[in-house]
């Protein structure tokens, strides 16, 4: 698994003095929602949803473990209606009702809140924030030290000595430098920012064309709000002086509306919120009514209870001091004890240290072991001493490094594990590990058999969330794994994880293993339960090794073609620059937004110009094409520039920086996990992306090039979403123009428009096909006009007429989103869950698109099982027909393969029948899936 580092700056907030009360005040309500976001759906066994519920309740056990307080207090909103609404009726008038399935959350967190025996404190017009601000001021009075449990920004002015922030989910502290970091100001001018730049989730209206950093600036400037606005007529900018001057009342009122309030009658006395213990009865009777086992195991087991279910559940739980039982092997004899109790139980889970993220760079520096909850090791490899000053060990006998095991000796004792059929090992993005062993220069060991966590969870739950080590332990254990931060440090300070003291190495890298081993307990059975077996056994776990293969693989690319061609995209952008300067009648920053919508729609006067928070105008591609579509031809020459500026920048300076030293090659990564739909990423470099319909972006893939003696093959599947849309939502006419082989846009356009095949124009065909691929995306009529350059009713008309005469489409596109609506996800052919969390969202935009990728889903997430399932089945038919053929990349539904030149067409032909037979035997399409090849020296000529 590779190290990825990000850890807060801060921990929770130091304790209170000796002597000195220490009050809590948690934010109920800004918890609520962000644990409900958080989480993936879960439901009680009655089927009342309680994802916000298990959230805000395993941060109320970790706060009350973790804080030094003696008195706490929840405060909830008690409804969205407030005195500030008699100040600014409009006051929170756009916030959108909360999701279906968060509303009967609400009763049972205030109620999770009693069974905790915690204060739970609410009041009629007057939010949370109000009541906060009041018991915060009373403790401050009294000399006592407060801590807000929130990150809520509209609570930080409230941020002095004696009082500070907690960011529970985050871990950080929250305290004046954070503040400053993001208000630009100390804590006590908050309010006269927010005043300034309003908030429009809160509707505060503030000041038009002033953001938070502008407002700092002013602030900074003029010491607060109303000197400000005094003052206003000395502004320089012309605008900002106008706004400042016609919407002082606003800014007032805005502020009416930030200021909390800390003189509220608040119904239950300061002394009142005293900590108080926690009932276990109570406590349970709650947490068994929810279903939430392993809390219930928590406080059975600490109630002397714990039995039956409960227990067991316990037994993957989190790891504790006293549970954890983490071992430093630094003698051969200690490691041969781990690998014959691992080979005993035929299980074993492990993890890599090493010295970079890119596998094929990467060093190895150690190797961890779990054979249980809790028992883990650590193998310390190259690890280097204080003496060696940043040379890597292979065997320290100099007595200059650490005690550790000689390289070679260790690598030898492992390689009989990890490659010992008998022996299942558990990795955690095991592609990686598999990756750095397989090379030579760290054992050249071929890992088998494997199996993977974060595909496990992927398949499980892909969509809902991400899979990396540290949020699914704290997903399924309530458990932080250590940072990589925290042993190796961070910036110019940083240091390498063989540079890390042996004991912190220990901890950290035995934990990885050892949640990769309890996560392996809990999602193996679930892969069972929830019936995905069969989607993890034939399309996951096979492609690791078949993505390893391919990733060692890489590709050959052509250094002096591409200096080359950087080069002529300097000059070409210089020239463009020129260009650009002329039509502006000035020259300006063409790199910079802000500028060229001055030029834009200030000195040049263009109708449409829209100004962000910022104060500058929008310039994307979207504003640009729209212009260059009315002729503008500074926008069309802005956007050659930028698309020559891209490729430059992306491709042809940063592969050449991709070259590893060693082969000579381009390796990317692909990510198993990226893409909900089941498709893989390519990363580091991201070879997916390169352009492939303009003619620059079709030049730099004449950059990669095949081995002297072998041909570069390209076989791809042609028009295979299209195949699938006829089969799925039976469209018969489709099907047969596929079966016969027919024209399918020239056979679209003929239906909907009723054009006869022999008359048609390319221009008719043009407009079928953005018609075909935009319906499996969902494309409104808006989104068509804009790639036909047709009038929106037009468009809508186009798209009416299609349904129309494909009737099985609108069926389809109807049950997919009723079922996402239902369900929550929908499915792949092979029986792939693809999560659809969207579709919960009460803003229409957002459940829009929602509804538009469950459509796309089952279509896309369906080719990509396709192609995956080619993937695993190539390396064995290659294999048995003797083939030297190596498979080096796949691009959605293209496979590139690099073969003998003498090999190519039988290799070419034997391809073919295997991507074209893929999706058999389990599915028996009504249309044939056909793949082209082609080859050459180069991926440009064989494409």
């Amino acid at each position: 698994m590779a190290d990825t580092a990000a850890t807060p700056d801060t921990d929770i907030p130091p304790p209170a003095e000796p002597g000195q009360s220490h009050l809590f005040l948690v934010d109920g309500s800004g918890y609520i929602f962000r644990a409900y976001h958080a989480l993936p759906p879960m439901t009680r066994p009655d089927g009342v949803p309680v994802n916000a519920v298990f959230g805000f309740s395993n941060m109320l056990v970790k706060l009350i473990d973790d804080m030094d307080a003696d008195h706490m207090a929840v405060i909830f909103d008690a409804s969205r209606f407030s005195f500030r609404n008699d100040i600014y009726p409009q006051y929170k008038a756009q916030r959108p009702d909360a999701p279906e399935d968060l509303v009967p959350q609400f009763p049972l967190i205030r109620e999770a809140t009693r069974a905790f025996n915690a204060p739970c404190i609410e009041m009629d017009g007057f939010e949370a924030d109000d009541i906060i601000a009041t018991y915060a001021r009373q403790a401050v009075e009294k000399g006592w030290r407060v801590t807000i449990v929130s990150s809520d920004k509209d609570l930080m002015q409230l941020v002095r000595d004696g009082i500070d922030m907690f960011d529970p989910m985050k871990n950080v502290a929250i305290g004046p430098d954070q503040v400053m970091e993001k208000f630009g100001v100390a804590p006590n001018k908050v309010i006269d920012v927010q005043a300034l730049a309003g908030d429009s989730v809160d509707n505060v209206p503030g000041v038009p064309g002033i953001g938070i950093k502008t407002a700092a600036q002013l602030i900074d400037e003029y010491g607060d709000l109303e000197t400000l606005l005094e003052r206003a007529g000395e502004i320089k900018q012309p605008k900002r002086r106008e706004n400042l001057i016609e919407h002082a009342e606003l800014a007032r009122i805005s502020k009416q509306l930030v200021t909390l309030k800390d003189d509220v009658d608040v119904p239950e006395p300061l002394g009142d919120l005293v900590v108080r213990g926690i009932d276990s009865d109570k406590i349970l009777a709650f947490l068994r009514e929810q279903n939430f086992k392993r809390l219930i195991a928590r406080f059975e087991s600490e109630a002397g209870q714990a039995a039956g279910e409960t227990a067991a559940t316990a037994a993957v739980s989190a790891p504790t001091g006293e549970e954890a039982d983490y071992a430093l092997v630094t003698t051969l004899e200690g490691l041969h004890g781990w690998i014959a109790a691992a080979e005993a139980q035929g299980t074993v889970a492990f993890d890599t240290e090493t010295t970079s993220l890119n596998a094929m760079r990467a060093e190895l520096v150690g190797v961890s072991l779990a054979l249980a909850p809790g028992k883990a090791c650590y193998i310390p490899l190259r690890h280097v001493g204080t003496a060696a000053q940043g040379e890597l060990l292979a065997a320290p006998s100099s007595g200059d490094g650490p005690e550790q095991i000689p390289f070679d000796d260790a690598i030898a004792a492992l390689k009989g594990l990890f490659e010992n059929p008998a022996v299942l090992k558990v990795a955690h993005n095991a592609k990686y590990d598999c990756l750095v062993l397989s090379r030579p220069a760290n054992g050249g060991i071929a890992v088998a058999p494997i199996d993977d966590t974060m595909c496990a969870s992927y398949v499980l739950e892909g969509g809902l969330h991400g899979h990396g080590l540290d949020e699914l332990s704290l997903l399924h254990f309530e458990h932080r794994n250590i940072k990589f931060e925290e042993v190796c440090g961070k910036g110019k300070s940083q240091i390498g994880f063989a540079e890390v003291p042996l004991d912190k190495a220990r901890d950290y890298a035995a934990e990885d293993a050892d949640m990769t081993w309890r996560l392996h307990q809990v999602l193996r059975p679930r892969l069972v339960e929830e019936h995905m077996t069969t989607v993890y056994e034939t399309l996951e776990r096979p492609l690791i090794p078949v993505l390893v293969d391919m990733e060692r693989n890489g590709i050959r690319v052509d250094p002096k073609i591409l200096n080359d061609m950087s080069a002529d995209f300097a000059k070409r952008m210089v020239e463009r620059e020129g260009e650009i300067h002329d039509l502006a009648g000035e020259p300006f920053n063409v790199a910079s937004p802000k500028q060229l919508g001055e030029i834009l729609f200030d000195k040049m006067g263009l109708a449409g110009g829209k100004k962000g928070k910022t104060g500058a105008y929008g310039t994307g591609a979207d504003v640009l094409e729209g212009l260059a579509a009315q002729g503008i031809e500074l926008a069309e020459k802005v956007l050659d520039y930028r698309q020559i500026a891209k490729l430059k920048s992306t491709y042809t300076d940063a592969l050449v920086d991709d070259i590893n030293p060693e082969t000579r090659r381009v390796h990317t990564s692909y990510s198993m996990t990226g893409a909900a739909t089941g498709r893989l990423s390519s990363n580091d470099p991201n070879l997916q992306n390169i352009p492939i319909r303009t003619e620059e972006g079709r030049k730099i893939r004449t950059a990669f090039v095949a081995e002297p003696g072998n041909l570069l093959l390209s076989v791809d599947y042609s028009q295979i979403e299209l195949r699938l849309v006829a089969d799925i939502a039976g469209l018969e006419t489709m099907r047969a123009a596929f079966r016969e082989g027919i024209d399918i846009h020239a056979q679209t356009a003929s239906e909907v428009f009723g054009v006869p095949l022999g008359e048609m124009t390319s221009e008719i065909r043009r407009k079928a096909k953005a018609i075909n691929f935009g319906i499996i995306y969902g494309i409104s009529g808006f989104g068509l006009a804009r790639q036909l350059g047709t009038p929106q009713g037009e468009a809508q008309q186009y798209i009416n007429a299609y349904f129309e005469r494909f009737p099985g489409i609108r069926d389809y596109m109807d049950e997919m989103k009723k079922r996402a609506h239902e369900w929550g996800f929908v499915e792949t052919r092979f029986g792939r869950k693809v999560h659809i969390n969207a579709i919960r969202e009460k803003n229409p935009a957002m459940r829009n698109f929602g509804e538009r990728a469950a459509i796309n889903a089952p279509i896309q997430g369906t080719a990509a099982d396709i192609i995956k399932r080619a993937m695993v089945r190539l390396p064995v038919a290659l294999e048995k027909a003797n083939s030297k053929a190596r498979m080096l990349l796949q691009v959605h539904d293209e496979l590139l393969f690099e073969v003998p030149e003498g090999d190519v067409e039988a290799t070419a032909a034997l391809v073919k029948e295997v991507m074209e037979g893929a999706a058999a035997p389990v599915l028996n399409l009504s249309v044939p899936l056909v793949a082209d090849a082609g080859w050459g020296e180069s991926w440009a000529t064989a494409h």
